[in-house]
C-alpha cells in the first residue's frame, strides 16, 4: 500500500502562497500599510523559492511587486474571489504519498467558528485546483471537516502538536476529544496527537492556534513562547504551556529539546486592546526562516538567535510584521507552503 504522510513544514517545498489583501478585506482601512508588509514577504520569498499570489484583481500586482524588486520570475498569479489573507487557514494542507504523489486537501474553513465571512475563502482551493490549474496534485475533499493550518504542527515523523483550546471548540466541528484524535490519526495516518491545554495570546481571534505559541521543528525540537514578567496577563498560562511541552515524548520515549522565544512586548491597537504579537509565527522555507519583528530591537534580536539555534544552517530573516498584527495575525498566518511534486 502506498501510505500517505503529513510532511513538516521543513520538507522540502515547491511554493509559497501569500493572498493578497485588496479594498474588499478587513484590511481596506489600511491597505497601503499592510500591502507594504506584503512586498516585503513576496521579496523575500521570491529571493529563494516560487511564490503564488492569490487575488480577485490580480492584474497589477506583478508590476508592484516587480517595482519593489521582487524576482517575478518565480511569480505566479491565480484569480479568484476572496474575504481575507489568512493563507495558513484557508488554503489546502497538503499530503504526500511514499512515491511523493501530492494529495490536497480541502477542509472546511468557517471564520474561526463563524467569527468573520468564508464564503470565498472557503471556495479558493477548487477555484485554484479545477479552473486555475494552479496546482498539481490529487483534489481530496474534506470539507465536511473544519480545520484550519494554523491549528495543527506535524514532524512528517507520524507526530501532530494542537491545542484543546481551537480543536475542541464547539464552534467548529462539535466533536469529543476522541473522536478528533481519532479523525487526525485516520485522516493523516499518525502515531500519536500531543495536546495542549495551556496556552493563549491576548487579541487572538483563532481560539488560540498552535502556530502562535510552540512550533514543532528539527530534531525533535520545539520553538515555543516563554513569559517571564509575573505582572504579565499570559505568565500563568504559558508557564502551564512549558510545563505540558516539558512532559511531552517523542515516538522514541525522548523529551524534546525546548528552546523558549522571547514573548513580545504588549503591542496595542488605537482601542487599547492588546494585539497578539508572537515570535512563534515564523515560516520555515528551504534555506531560510522568515520570522515576525515588532520594532523591538532587543526581543527581535533574541527571537533571531533562538531561531538560528533551532535552524541550524538556515537563514533567518527578520520582517515588520506590525502593519499584521493589527488584525490579529502575522507572518505564518498569511502564508502557506506546499512540499515538493505540486508546482
Amino acid at each position: 500500500m502506498n501510505m500517505s504522510y503529513l510532511p513538516a513544514e521543513w520538507h522540502k517545498q515547491s511554493l509559497i502562497q501569500l493572498t493578497w489583501p485588496h479594498k474588499g478585506t478587513d484590511w481596506a482601512y489600511m491597505l497601503d500599510e499592510v500591502e507594504t508588509c506584503f512586498l516585503n514577504i513576496a521579496y523575500e520569498i521570491l529571493k529563494r523559492q516560487n511564490l503564488m499570489v492569490v487575488a480577485p484583481e490580480p492584474f497589477s500586482i506583478g508590476d508592484r511587486i516587480e517595482a519593489h524588486g521582487g524576482n517575478v520570475k518565480n511569480l505566479t498569479v491565480s484569480t479568484a474571489k476572496t474575504n481575507d489573507t489568512w493563507a495558513r487557514d484557508h488554503a489546502f494542507i497538503t499530503m504526500l504519498k511514499e512515491d511523493g504523489t501530492p494529495l490536497l486537501l480541502d477542509f472546511c474553513f468557517n471564520g474561526w467558528g463563524m467569527k468573520f465571512a468564508a464564503n470565498y475563502d472557503n471556495q479558493i482551493n477548487s477555484t485554484l485546483y479545477y479552473k486555475c490549474k494552479a496546482l498539481t496534485g490529487e483534489y481530496v475533499f474534506h470539507r465536511d471537516f473544519v480545520l484550519e493550518g494554523g491549528s495543527i504542527e506535524s514532524d512528517g515523523k507520524g507526530t501532530l502538536l494542537t491545542t484543546e483550546e481551537c480543536l475542541l471548540a464547539k464552534n467548529r466541528n462539535e466533536k469529543s476529544k476522541e473522536e478528533i484524535e481519532n479523525y487526525l490519526k485516520e485522516t493523516f495516518h499518525l502515531q500519536q496527537v500531543l495536546w495542549l491545554k495551556h496556552g493563549y495570546l491576548a487579541g487572538d481571534d483563532t481560539d488560540s492556534h498552535v502556530d502562535t505559541l510552540a512550533r514543532l521543528c528539527p530534531d525533535d525540537t520545539i520553538a515555543y513562547v516563554q513569559c517571564t514578567d509575573a505582572t504579565d496577563e499570559h505568565y500563568a498560562e504559558l508557564a502551564a504551556m512549558e510545563e505540558e511541552l516539558k512532559a511531552f515524548r517523542t515516538l522514541e520515549g525522548k523529551p524534546y529539546r525546548l528552546l523558549a522565544l522571547p514573548m513580545a512586548d504588549a503591542v496595542y491597537d488605537e482601542d487599547g486592546e492588546r494585539l497578539p504579537a508572537t515570535y512563534a509565527n515564523f515560516l520555515i522555507m528551504n534555506e531560510a526562516v522568515l520570522y515576525p519583528t515588532y520594532r523591538q530591537p532587543e526581543n527581535d534580536a533574541r527571537a533571531k538567535e533562538v531561531l538560528a539555534e533551532a535552524f541550524p544552517g538556515r537563514e533567518i530573516v527578520g520582517i515588520d510584521c506590525t502593519a499584521l498584527i493589527k488584525q490579529h495575525g502575522s507572518l505564518h498566518c498569511v502564508t502557506m507552503q506546499y512540499p515538493e511534486g505540486v508546482y
